[in-house]
């Protein structure tokens, strides 16, 4: 009996998460794509925020409170985490053939 041959880490195809990858890169993909499609209520706290000034913690609840509803409805879905998890790891497959890193789009906000 021949011994079975795991392929190497590097290996297309290999789809293993390193605690890194679980804990920190996927989840900031699901932090930026939330954002991305919460854009409203970013814009409305944003907007809340810059209007009232030191009195935003008391002022703006209604906006915070919808936005944060919002990103933890995407957080907490498991679809938007494999869907997020399939982008991360179409993203290390290319940099692994390529040897070339992505850059990340960042969404900016004014806060």
């Amino acid at each position: 009996m021949e011994p079975r041959m795991e392929p190497p880490p590097g290996a297309a195809g290999n789809s293993k998460l390193r605690h890194v990858e679980k804990d920190v890169l996927i989840p900031q993909i699901m932090r930026d794509r939330a954002k991305e499609r919460c854009s409203d209520k970013v814009q409305a706290f944003t907007k809340c925020c810059q209007e009232t000034g030191f009195l935003m913690v008391v002022k703006c609840r209604r906006e915070n409170t919808a936005l944060k509803d919002c990103l933890v409805g995407y957080y907490s879905d498991p679809l938007f985490y494999e869907e997020c998890k399939a982008e991360y790891l179409k993203q290390r497959e290319e940099y692994r053939a390529t040897g070339i890193k992505k850059k990340r789009q960042k969404v900016t906000s004014n806060v």
